[in-house]
């Protein structure tokens, strides 16, 4: 869709100068896409494994509000608005971009690896369809290449939904995700925005360490953990022989992938992906 920019930033301005001025809003949560509405409904873009960042006009924070220490230059030319996005180093980078954000010195050359992947402007009071447009515009403005906004797509139908799904997957993305295009920005967990993926990820609380046997005798075999449900099970896939040895630590966080819910409620397949560190 077309759209005269000035005329949306005059009409935008005095709202986003008084949004920016107060704490970030809540961040807006995906449900899982169970083909709810026909694909023709939403938006579609690529969902990129990074660390959630938002930028609030004047410096970028956590989900969680936490200041994330970014050199001055990688967000300088970011516009007065809020902007919701993932900070990315290419596929299979989490642990990497993870570790950057963590610090209050990162060095240089960490930063100039990572790209600031823009997906909303929570604070304009319109439809996703054209929140899209007007920030797209304002970021594709900028002479910062790091900082992108992430393209979406229409579809009308599911096969060619499909069709992209499997080419994000077998370049080593993760999924993808779906935004109704006529609806607001909304807090929270919201069926306004879903996630499509051929696998699910959660996290739980880690109660104990379970002794491995064969070759990994003398190491961790598998952990025992609890959902934030009270779901108590194991997890003994996805470790390498050092995590083995060093096992997460007892009452720790992990995150773990899974492919379903048994009759009971437990996770199928589970397998361990990292310990979540706190931001």
């Amino acid at each position: 869709m077309n759209i005269q920019l000035t005329g949306w930033l005059l009409a935008c301005l005095c709202y986003l100068q008084i949004a920016c001025a107060s704490s970030a809003p809540g961040v807006q949560l995906a449900k899982v896409y169970q083909a709810q509405r026909p694909v023709s409904h939403y938006l579609v873009s690529e969902k990129f494994d990074g660390v959630r960042a938002v930028w609030n006009g004047k410096q970028l924070l956590t989900r969680t509000g936490q200041v994330i220490h970014a050199p001055a230059w990688f967000t300088s030319e970011l516009p007065d608005m809020l902007l919701d996005g993932e900070l990315w180093a290419g596929y299979h980078n989490f642990e990497f971009v993870s570790a950057v954000v963590r610090r209050h010195q990162a060095s240089e050359q960490d930063w100039r690896q990572i790209h600031y992947l823009i997906f909303d402007a929570p604070s304009v009071a319109m439809p996703f369809a054209q929140r899209y447009d007007l920030y797209s515009q304002l970021i594709n403005q900028l002479v910062q290449p790091h900082v992108r906004a992430v393209p979406q797509y229409r579809f009308t139908t599911k096969a060619e939904l499909d069709e992209f799904f499997e080419q994000v997957l077998a370049r080593g993305g993760e999924g993808v995700m779906l935004h109704e295009h006529q609806a607001q920005h909304l807090a929270g967990r919201s069926s306004a925005i879903l996630k499509y993926k051929p696998y699910f990820d959660a996290e739980a609380e880690v109660l104990a360490h379970l002794p491995g046997k064969g070759k990994y005798q003398g190491m961790m075999g598998a952990i025992r953990v609890k959902t934030p449900q009270g779901i108590v099970f194991k997890i003994g896939s996805g470790f390498t022989d050092d995590q083995r040895r060093e096992p997460p630590p007892i009452g720790s966080q992990v995150t773990y992938r899974y492919q379903g819910v048994t009759k009971f409620g437990k996770p199928r397949f589970a397998r361990f992906l990292r310990v979540r560190q706190p931001l």
